[in-house]
This record gives structure tokens, sequence and C-alpha cells, in this order.
């Protein structure tokens, strides 16, 4: 059994990279074979699948989804947007020095008012006056990691959503899609490699450590995903051919794994609450594209899970070592599953 302290790692601060490369597919890849490790680049990626080969990458779109404004008390707020309930409602995290009550209306941006409604949780109900898509686009901040020490700019706009991002809703980018580029992509179908898509709505949770050293204790983040039945005709159509279903992302395993919590890959959309730690089976993914993560997330138990705990720890020391990029603009990793059903 692991507990918390079995994922903390020093983190030199200078190898959380603050800024993307000038090229989406220029960063570097560490090939986790096992116990031997491979320094490539990503655009490696290539030679290391095969014709046939599904790779299932997480469609969302981040929503410019920070909003700084004003109660009518006069108080200033910080609001995220955590999750789109409809055209007009919105879940956020709100930050004030009082939080509000039902009723109150908050000026965001200095461009519209927002009414709060009831407490969910952690989160507050936020009621908008048009079409939320629509003013988020035009008057939120895009919500850069909290380890990002920059105000985003005009260079985030672009490389913190995927090219081949469709679906808007999620607070976060699914990083590991970050990598891919047009021209790469086009390689990749050229060789015969098939693409499948997933939507999972990244929540703000991901960034949150767990604070239990009990990870039986830990409540895992909700986020919102869809499975289409293509993707699963997709899956299976891989499987029975022997070719390997690839994951690119952490999103993207836990919606497939999500969606096979019955047994077998079911089309459908829901909440996902999975908590995957070492000793997990993996029913669906045989292969896992994703980038370095935080220290006691459980993003690292996932991969350390997928991959093996001791081949993890050793792939990481060896990543700061070799002065690699860690989080979300950050290298990537290729993992093999060591524990499938």
């Amino acid at each position: 059994m692991y507990s918390l302290s079995d994922f903390d790692f020093n983190l030199p601060p200078e190898r959380i990279a603050q800024f993307p490369l000038p090229d989406r597919s220029a960063s570097r890849l560490l090939h986790v074979d096992g116990k031997i490790l491979h320094d490539r680049q990503f655009t490696d990626i290539v030679d290391q699948l095969q014709a046939g080969d599904l790779l299932v990458m997480n469609n969302t779109r981040v929503l410019k989804a920070r909003f700084f404004g004003v109660k009518d008390s006069g108080g200033k707020v910080e609001a995220l947007v955590e999750r789109v309930l409809d055209t007009r409602t919105v879940l956020a995290q709100v930050r004030a020095s009082k939080s509000p009550g039902p009723g109150v209306k908050i000026r965001l941006a200095d461009a519209f008012d927002v009414t709060v409604g009831e407490r969910a949780g952690e989160f507050y109900t936020l009621h908008f006056e048009a079409d939320v898509f629509d003013l988020i686009e035009q008057y939120g901040r895009l919500p850069l990691p909290p380890y990002i020490e920059h105000a985003p700019g005009e260079v985030d706009e672009t490389r913190y959503q995927t090219v081949f991002n469709k679906v808007p809703g999620a607070v976060a980018a699914p990083t590991a899609g970050l990598h891919f580029d047009e021209a790469l992509l086009d390689k990749l179908r050229a060789k015969g490699v098939k693409f499948a898509y997933v939507t999972l709505h990244v929540g703000a949770g991901t960034f949150q450590p767990v604070r239990t050293e009990n990870l039986a204790e830990h409540k895992m983040h909700t986020e919102w995903y869809t499975m289409p039945q293509e993707t699963v005709d997709a899956v299976r159509e891989a499987r029975a051919a022997g070719r390997d279903v690839v994951a690119v992302g952490t999103t993207s395993l836990r919606a497939l794994e999500s969606a096979s919590q019955g047994g077998s890959l079911e089309a459908g959309s829901g909440d996902t609450s999975l908590f995957i730690t070492p000793g997990y089976q993996f029913k669906t993914v045989t292969r896992l594209i994703t980038n370095f993560h935080l220290p006691k997330s459980t993003l690292l138990m996932l991969v350390s899970a997928f991959a093996g705990f001791t081949e993890i720890r050793h792939a990481y020391q060896h990543a700061i070592a070799n002065e690699y990029r860690f989080f979300s603009y950050g290298d990537a990793m290729l993992l093999t599953t060591h524990n499938r059903t």
C-alpha cells in the first residue's frame, strides 16, 4: 500500500516550463520502456507507433474562465468558472473577502453582471444575463495553471489549446495534446495510425494536491466526459487487430477507463471521479503519452499505476538530472502499461 509521501519529490523551480517552445513538436520525449529509458524528441513518436495503432485524443477546448470583478457592495472578487451547467448558468470558484450570498450581484470584467445562486459544495452557482460561452470568450482571461508565473498573453491564447480542440468546457488544457501540430498529425496519418476523440472537460481540481496521507481518504474531484460510439468502435477494431490503444494524456485515459468500468468500453456521457492509484487494472489503454506531473498529485499516482511505481520514480529522477521541462508547457513521456486486465 502506498501513501501520499511516496509520491513526493524535489523539483528545482527552474525545471518548471514557464513558456511553450517556439514549435509545438520541438519538445523532448522520455520513452520509458520498462526499466530502460530512451531520450528522444517528440517527433520520434512517429517511429514508436505502428500502422493500426489508435491515438485517442481529448478534443476539449479551454475556456477563458478567469474573471476579476466587484460585488455590488464594492468588494473585489475573483471568479474561476469550473463548469458550464447551461447557456446561462455556471459553477465557479469565487474568492472574496466575504463570501457572497444568494442574490448578490457581481460585476465581472467591468462589462456584465452575474447573480449568485445556491452554493454547490466548494462552488457557487452564477447566473449570467446572456449566453455564457459568448461572455466568457469575449471578456474572460485564459486560466493558466498556478505554477505559470506570467499573465496570459497572445502566445498562450494559441499554445494553451490543442490544434484539435473542438468542444468548449475545460478550465485547463489536456497538456499532452499540446505537442501535436498538423504536420506531425499528417505524418502519423500517412503511417496508418488511426485517430479517435473523447471529450473530458478538465477542471481546476486537476491542480489540487492530495492532502491525506492515507490515499483511501482522498475525495477525487469530478469531471464531465463523453465517449462517442465511433471511438468505442475504433477501440474495438484496434484491439481485435492486436494494436495499441494509446491515450494522449491522462484526461483521455481517465475518460477511456471511466467508460470501461463495466468491464468493456461503452459509449455515453457522465461525471467521473475515477481515482487511479497503483494496483489498478487497466481495462482499455495500453500506452500513454503524458507530460510530467506535480509532486503528490493524483496524476503522478495515475502514471505510477500505469507504468510502475519504481519505473516512474526512476524516470522522474532521470528527467530532473537531464534537464527535462516539467508540467503544462514541458516535455512528454511515452509509457506502456504493466498492469492490464
